[in-house]
């Protein structure tokens, strides 16, 4: 039985990816700071509920603890919790609206990972999913025929960018576990007030293939629904 831990779970791309995988046969632990969505999203899932607040040392210390005395392992971790930050004229931007979006977004997948290495080392088949974006992709927000193009939101695409960068160092570094980003695209969440023109299961798409890949599948990749995206 493949166990695998979300962050971020209780809402949206983290929900429907923990609905997916839960069909997929995987057993699902539902990562989430607000216990009461995170306990109804588990419960409405036939998943557990496990407390995380990634911006928190102590709490994801916790949750690795949790896990380690429940499972015993995880087989896949998917980094998913995310924020996006002020968008707009970037004048306007602090060093405290910088860190609040890059302490989620960027360090708490570092909090995150670190803390549950452990449990993937006792994976026959240790897989880490980061949940990235284009609007983290040089060449995709250079490209006028791309909606993320047409956006300002620096202290998102700035984080993305980082983390997308940060996975391609943990598939080096981590020669005993695979480790890819995935890119959902342009969904409707409440992230961006559920404007994209995906659904959530279009969004989940390309986490749900590189969370289900078996043993072998390549490291290093940046992955969206369409395919591999280069690194530029």
């Amino acid at each position: 039985m493949t166990i695998t831990f979300i962050t971020g779970a209780n809402k949206g791309l983290g929900r429907e990816t923990a609905r997916r995988l839960i069909e997929c046969g995987h057993t699902v632990l539902v990562g989430a700071r607000n216990r009461e969505q995170g306990e109804e999203a588990a419960a409405a899932l036939g998943a557990r509920y496990v407390p995380i607040d990634v911006k928190d040392d102590a709490s994801v210390a916790a949750a690795a603890a949790n896990v380690a005395e429940h499972e015993g392992r995880i087989d896949v971790l998917i980094n998913n919790a995310g924020v996006h930050g002020a968008a707009g004229d970037p004048g306007d931007l602090t060093a405290a609206d910088a860190l609040a979006v890059f302490d989620v977004n960027v360090i708490g997948v570092i909090r995150t990972t670190t803390a549950f290495l452990p449990l993937l080392r006792r994976s026959d088949d240790p897989v880490i999913v980061n949940v990235s974006s284009g609007m983290g992709s040089l060449a995709f927000t250079h490209d006028p025929d791309r909606p993320e193009s047409h956006v300002v939101a620096p202290l998102y695409t700035s984080s993305k960018a980082a983390l997308t960068m940060l996975t391609t160092q943990y598939a080096k570094g981590l020669k005993d576990i695979r480790v890819n980003a995935a890119d959902p695209g342009y969904t409707a969440t409440d992230l961006n007030g559920h404007s994209g023109p995906q659904t959530v299961t279009e969004g989940t798409d390309a986490i749900v293939a590189l969370a289900t890949e078996g043993p072998g599948a390549g490291t290093g990749r940046f992955v969206s629904r369409h395919g591999e995206i280069a690194w530029s």
